[in-house]
């Protein structure tokens, strides 16, 4: 029932910013737990970013703290994860996910924990 498309990737220069956006379907958009993952052939779907319900507590991987913020705003149901200070290690496809059912802890972390994803955007960062 929940639909994403994400927009925003593309390419930028290390140190530089990109502000990726899911849009969502409204319907049910204020009620997901809403996570940013990344991938590339090489590794496996890696846990980047994730706001709860409310938008009142945001969750970010190590490597990306100071660096990235994630953000909803349900009126317009989209969700936006600003990242600013791109290092070419982070060059994947970053996806957006929703979890439907309450999330709570290392499940956060888990891909498995999401139901629905958006198609991908890429995100490459030149050195």
């Amino acid at each position: 029932q929940v639909q994403l498309v994400e927009s925003g990737g593309g390419l930028v220069q290390a140190g530089g910013s990109l502000r990726l956006s899911c849009a969502a379907s409204g319907r049910t958009f204020s009620g997901n737990t809403m996570g940013w993952f990344r991938q590339t052939p090489e590794k496996e779907r890696e846990f980047v970013a994730a706001i709860g319900w409310s938008g009142g507590s945001t969750y970010y991987a190590d490597f990306v703290k100071g660096r990235f913020t994630i953000s909803r705003d349900n009126a317009r149901n989209t969700a936006i994860l600003q990242m600013n200070s791109l290092k070419p290690e982070e060059t994947a496809v970053y996806y957006c996910a929703a979890a439907l059912a309450p999330t709570f802890g290392s499940s956060l972390y888990n891909p498995l924990t999401y139901n629905y994803w958006g198609q991908g955007t890429q995100v490459t960062v030149s050195a």
